[in-house]
């Protein structure tokens, strides 16, 4: 979380209108002309869209796509759609170190605080949180809060990586927990290569590696990857019970990539944790050998 009085006490920018797709993917690309020299800075510039509308047209193609029901109302991770979108704008301003395209996606939590309905209008904020050091190169992290009315429903934490940079400062990025009792299967999804291109429709996200037999080459990539925020929608849709919810607490930590076509595993158990039960899962190949991502999920029903 914010861990500065200056970042703290940014004014923030505000947005008019969340970019196009197409404009994060053209300005993405350009950022790969930065080029960044001695110590790098994390901004503490903040932005602000007070016209997060939770459309329910939008709303039921998110939530179809990601198998949330509509007994399920709005669903937990759908914030993150019109966050995403900010977290973009914020990378590619001039003063942030790093091009945007070739960032890695190592982390998610989510935190809802009250239930959300269908056509309530969010103010959203998104600024720089802290630096982080990985053994792969410098990660750091993007704070979201989500506001109703002024007061907070919803806020979350990505954590994303630049591969690479030497010398990476801050504290260690926090390992995955390991779970000590046996998972078992809770869903097994086979994954079309369309299903890329239609969650980046949803959520903005146009990044090659995802939509692109070629850019995902281009990257590294054997074929195009899923992205893992719908990793993460999916299986939460499916461990959340068939009612809104009025709060929950979600972290999910990213492993390897999902690739398209290809299928997956959902695996889950409940533990006793404190004065509550959590949800322990991870998804997996569909053979339940790689790891594609980790995570815990406590929920209450509205």
């Amino acid at each position: 979380m914010m861990d500065s009085a200056e970042t703290a006490a940014t004014v923030p920018e505000l947005v008019a209108a969340l970019p196009t797709p197409r404009t994060i993917l053209i300005e993405g690309l350009r950022s790969l002309r930065k080029k960044p020299s001695g110590p790098a800075i994390l901004p503490t510039h903040a932005l602000t869209f007070e016209r997060a509308r939770l459309d329910e047209r939008k709303i039921a193609t998110y939530a179809k796509l990601c198998g949330f029901t509509p007994q399920q109302g709005v669903p937990v991770t759908y914030p993150h759609m019109q966050a995403f979108q900010l977290h973009m704008l914020l990378m590619l301003r001039p003063d942030f170190p790093y091009p945007l395209v070739g960032l890695v996606h190592l982390a998610n939590s989510i935190r809802q605080h009250a239930r959300l309905s269908v056509g309530q209008t969010l103010s959203i904020t998104v600024r720089f949180g802290t630096w982080l050091r990985h053994e792969r190169g410098q990660a750091f992290t993007i704070e979201t809060v989500a506001h109703r009315g002024g007061e907070l429903v919803w806020d979350s934490t990505s954590t994303y990586l630049r591969l690479g940079v030497r010398d990476p400062v801050g504290e260690r990025v926090p390992p995955a927990p390991s779970f000590p009792q046996p998972l078992a299967v809770k869903g097994r999804w086979r994954l079309t290569t369309g299903l890329a291109k239609r969650y980046a429709t949803v959520s903005g996200d146009s990044n090659p590696i995802h939509i692109s037999g070629i850019g995902a080459r281009l990257f590294g990539f054997r074929r195009r990857i899923i992205h893992g925020m719908w990793s993460k929608a999916r299986s939460i849709a499916a461990l959340l019970p068939d009612a809104p919810v009025a709060s929950a607490e979600i972290d999910v930590w990213f492993r390897t990539p999902a690739f398209l076509p290809g299928t997956v595993l959902l695996l889950a158990t409940r533990e006793k944790r404190g004065n509550g039960d959590i949800t322990c899962f991870e998804l997996r190949d569909g053979k339940a050998e790689k790891l594609h991502l980790r995570g815990t999920l406590r929920a209450q029903a509205a």
